[in-house]
């Protein structure tokens, strides 16, 4: 039976053991107790929901770039059983990252830390362009996932990003046509960009629950 409280604990160990605390600059035990708040809503937020699988899991505790910046967060990536470090693709141009923003429609709580609930890779949209996948995903009262929540997905689940299954943060957007995304390239999680009206068959939009807890 799945244990929601055990499986916050086992994302939080694993963000101390990648080295977050000293990223945000905090002390562990710091760390700790900034996020600690978020324990008891996971459990009351995933009632009913099963287990985690490679394509679905039930929640995620989701640090921002307000704690620890995306570049340092996706050097701690890594593919399912690989050490390769995933990293930005050459074509964000310097300081393109900070420009993409969650659109308004998310929601996304302020502060440096957040629970996301029910979180689904997108298989069922591959080889849908983004623009398509989110008329898929709104019918299903199901919003898209931001960099930030891309990140800690396949941070805390790295098998969630397998060959042929990877995915559209459709939730970050700058401004213009491009879409961030997560897939693979040289054995490596690689953060890229897609264009919002392209398919690709080997690319879905990952989505979630619309309601996101914060700290406050």
């Amino acid at each position: 039976m799945f244990d929601a409280a055990t499986e916050f604990d086992r994302q939080l160990d694993r963000l101390v053991e990648l080295g977050y605390p000293a990223l945000a600059n905090l002390t562990e035990d710091a760390f700790r107790e900034l996020v600690a708040p978020l324990r008891a809503a996971a459990a009351a937020g995933t009632a009913g929901l099963p287990g985690p699988t490679e394509a679905r899991v039930p929640f995620l505790l989701v640090v921002t770039r307000d704690l620890v910046p995306v570049e340092d967060r996706l050097a701690r990536t890594t593919l399912a059983g690989k050490r390769k470090p995933g990293f930005v693709d050459r074509h964000y141009a310097e300081g393109d990252l900070a420009t993409f923003d969650p659109i308004k429609e998310l929601e996304v709580p302020e502060g440096p830390a957040y629970l996301l609930f029910d979180v689904d890779r997108g298989e069922e949209t591959l080889n849908l362009a983004p623009s398509a996948a989110m008329e898929v995903i709104t019918a299903q009262d199901r919003l898209p996932l931001t960099i930030d929540e891309g990140l800690a997905f396949v941070t805390l689940h790295p098998a969630a990003l397998a060959k042929n299954k990877c995915f559209s943060l459709v939730g970050s957007r700058c401004g213009d046509k491009r879409v961030p995304a997560i897939w693979i390239s040289q054995g490596a999680p690689k953060l890229g960009w897609c264009w919002y009206g392209n398919p690709h068959t080997w690319l879905g939009s990952a989505s979630a629950r619309p309601e996101r807890v914060g700290l406050s």
